[in-house]
């Protein structure tokens, strides 16, 4: 019994959905859009999230010794640096090593080479990198090496620690990362708000089409149940159809959109995110069609319940 009322509620929103094909088309097209808009909030994000993990990559702060301070202290620092949890990795460089990247580095300038030359003796230190997984920890870790340095194993052996000069770029970054998460909650919700209510409004004109016929079913004893049916179906049409539009229409936006995000310094290509998440991305557009539609659907037919 239930199964049959099951598939006459699915046959009759079907063919309520076929029967009105303007206003079906018109609702499609007009959920499309607003698929649309979160599915681009979800390639926005992903861009977003790659560039700030990019810039995050760049941000680090070095801690140069005195040549007072012995590799195996230095080696002890460091040690209780990389047991922090804020901290993502830390890597020591000897004097030795520092000169042959600095020599790597300049190997083609002449003059660079010639006053090293001149110098004679290694003048550069011993550093240890750290990199964190937050940046906003930077100051704790630059403070927690400042007091090592006073009471710690390095005892006054650290010569300088790069955060200062670093401090401008990592709060900037920190205020970029803060800043660009609480604006995509608002911008989400927001358009989540705006789809709500155009979606509602374009499938209440889809049941306003057939609101002398939910009449006749509320008189003759209908439940209410039985007349959302079909409308709910109707929704889920919208959403599902409207789903796969959705989907077809990003394939060539984000294969032209691709080059130019990896471009312009981004770190993604977009083409490459969509084909490489294509399950989840199509399972949060249909699932999000899905219930907008559903959701849309049971308020917008209660105006035609009360007769």
């Amino acid at each position: 019994m239930i199964w049959t009322k099951i598939k006459r509620v699915i046959k009759s929103g079907t063919i309520s959905f076929i029967r009105n094909g303007s206003v079906s088309v018109a609702s499609t097209l007009v959920m499309t859009v607003t698929l649309s808009v979160i599915a681009s909030l979800l390639f926005v994000g992903a861009l977003l999230q790659s560039t700030l993990e990019g810039i995050r990559s760049q941000v680090d702060i070095n801690v140069y010794f005195e040549r007072s301070v012995t590799e195996a202290q230095a080696l002890a620092l460091l040690s209780d640096i990389e047991l922090r949890e804020d901290v993502s990795s830390a890597s020591y460089t000897s004097p030795e090593q520092a000169l042959e990247n600095f020599r790597l580095r300049h190997e083609g300038n002449e003059l660079i080479m010639g006053a090293l030359e001149e110098v004679g003796s290694n003048p550069l230190e011993a550093s240890i990198n750290i990199r964190a997984i937050d940046p906003s920890s930077y100051q704790d870790i630059a403070e927690f090496i400042q007091q090592e340095n006073v009471s710690g194993d390095v005892a006054q052996g650290v010569k300088k620690i790069s955060y200062l000069e670093n401090k401008t770029a990592i709060d900037t970054l920190s205020r970029i990362i803060d800043s660009s998460e609480k604006l995509g909650i608002i911008v989400a919700l927001f358009f989540m708000i705006i789809s709500i209510l155009i979606t509602f409004n374009t499938v209440r004109l889809a049941i306003y089409v057939s609101k002398d016929e939910i009449a006749v079913m509320r008189l003759v004893g209908a439940s209410e149940r039985y007349i959302k049916g079909p409308f709910v179906v109707i929704g889920v049409l919208y959403g599902f159809l409207s789903s796969l539009v959705t989907l077809i229409i990003f394939y060539p936006i984000t294969y032209w959109l691709g080059p130019m995000t990896l471009n312009l310094g981004t770190g993604l290509n977009i083409f490459n995110y969509y084909l490489g998440n294509f399950i989840q991305i199509a399972l949060i557009v249909i699932s999000f069609g899905i219930i907008l539609g559903i959701i849309s659907s049971w308020l917008a037919v209660k105006k035609y319940i009360k007769v």
